[in-house]
């Protein structure tokens, strides 16, 4: 990855002409109009700096180094939300220790940080309202020149669209927590017109670090097959999430040789699954794979799961089931043993300044996310920075074309979707009523 290089000339003004002014920026006592160009190049010209700071009232006062910012990077982040702010204050503060390591600078562009909040005290994530206002704000203000969130994959939902149509864009939103399949790519669980709806410019601007939901079903088929499962059973819950998750580990399963002998769906509003429990015994599987989210009156699922594959036979989930321990609690001892995957990454797989992150800022559940993947996508963002003209095409053209060696998590690039690379996923086993890390797997 580019450190940050030396101070060179600011690009020229080459004449705004007739273009469309998008903002006015004052600079002393002269309110500089900027039209379609770099707005970097625009504020040089008039000899001043390039920042128009986003309104505190939703985002914190710009941070800054010895020079004066000449772009903006803003995350978006539910710092309200009592669920998450433990977790995503640290992240803020990740960022901010990555940007103090680079002196506030990428390449020739000395960098601004505001650290915006897209949630309300009562929510527990992100509140749409306020994901939408949010994005129109990065929209509208020219300084930002990139955006790392959100935290909630349907907060991104909303501003994907948004940022994509903004001027100069589209603009680029990193998240380093978002798993839904669907901002990106086609999938069985896909709600209608995604991806498509959610890059109205035809231009993909939305990149993840973390593994996405069918990565999680991929690395949960790997492990059927590293346990010699040989037959088993898929349940979903129809849900999108379930059903998407379920498609991969079908697929995956069944590229591995781990034959997928039945497939059926739970309610979650049911007490009691006697015709689930008839059909697996029916099929003679030796494991179940549980594509959902846990529920209410899903312990009694697994007793009823537990009692037709008896005590050696395999339960897997994905995270929808996290944390593990949850299972053991609604479970009692038919949980024992089942195997719960979360995507993300393990300390000992971060480089040695990923392990000072982990250690400094926290690790968020050994994975989903986190302080070191908030890092991350700093380092990501200023290195595209570093490689642009100072516009938002070119930043977000550079991301997409991003690889990195021996990075904070290692080694990855993205993908033309803008997935990631490198898919590692946690896999946590049921312990005497508590979740043990297992080991990490990397979907295929």
């Amino acid at each position: 990855m580019e450190q940050s290089g030396s101070a060179s000339t600011e690009p020229r003004l080459r004449g705004l002409r007739r273009r469309s002014i998008v903002a006015r920026v004052r600079i002393g006592r002269v309110v500089v109009a900027v039209a379609s160009l770099s707005l970097a190049a625009a504020v040089a010209a008039a000899g001043g700096t390039a920042i128009a700071p986003l309104p505190q009232f939703v985002c914190s006062p710009v941070v800054s180094g010895r020079d004066a910012p000449q772009v903006l990077i803003a995350s978006d982040l539910p710092v309200q939300a009592f669920r998450f702010n433990a977790t995503t204050v640290r992240m803020e503060a990740a960022m901010r220790f990555v940007l103090a390591r680079h002196a506030f600078r990428a390449g020739r562009f000395s960098v601004g940080f505001q650290a915006c909040d897209d949630s309300n005290p009562q929510g527990q994530s992100g509140d749409l309202s306020k994901c939408a206002a949010n994005a129109k704000l990065y929209a509208a203000d020219p300084s930002v020149i990139g955006v790392i969130g959100t935290w909630s994959s349907n907060c991104s939902a909303v501003e994907i669209p948004i940022l994509d149509t903004a001027p100069h864009g589209p603009l680029a939103l990193v998240s380093p927590t978002n798993t839904n399949i669907g901002l990106t790519r086609i999938s069985a669980g896909d709600a209608p017109g995604e991806p498509d709806r959610y890059y109205p410019a035809h231009v993909r601007n939305f990149l993840r670090l973390i593994s996405p939901d069918d990565a999680q079903g991929r690395a949960e088929a790997l492990l059927a097959a590293r346990l010699r499962v040989g037959r088993v059973f898929v349940l979903d819950d129809r849900s999108g999430y379930g059903l998407g998750v379920g498609e991969a580990f079908r697929d995956e399963a069944r590229k591995l040789g781990v034959s997928v002998v039945g497939t059926a769906s739970w309610n979650p509003e049911q007490k009691r699954f006697p015709a689930i429990r008839r059909a697996v015994r029916r099929s003679g599987a030796t494991g179940v794979f549980l594509a959902g989210f846990g529920c209410p009156t899903c312990g009694e699922l697994i007793r009823e799961l537990r009692s037709a594959i008896g005590r050696t036979g395999i339960l897997i989930a994905p995270d929808g089931w996290s944390p593990p321990s949850g299972i053991a609690q609604a479970a009692g001892t038919a949980a024992e043993g089942a195997y719960v995957g979360i995507p993300g990454t393990s300390p000992a797989r971060l480089s040695p300044l990923g392990r000072e992150i982990a250690h400094r800022f926290g690790a968020y559940r050994l994975g989903s996310g986190g302080p070191a993947y908030a890092a991350e996508a700093m380092e990501v963002m200023l290195d595209a920075i570093s490689r642009s003209d100072g516009s938002r095409a070119s930043v977000t053209s550079a991301l997409f074309a991003t690889r990195i060696e021996n990075g904070i998590l290692g080694s990855f690039g993205f993908d033309g979707n803008g997935d990631t690379t490198d898919n590692p996923v946690l896999i946590f086993r049921v312990r005497h009523g508590r979740g043990v890390l297992d080991r990490v797997l990397v979907a295929p």
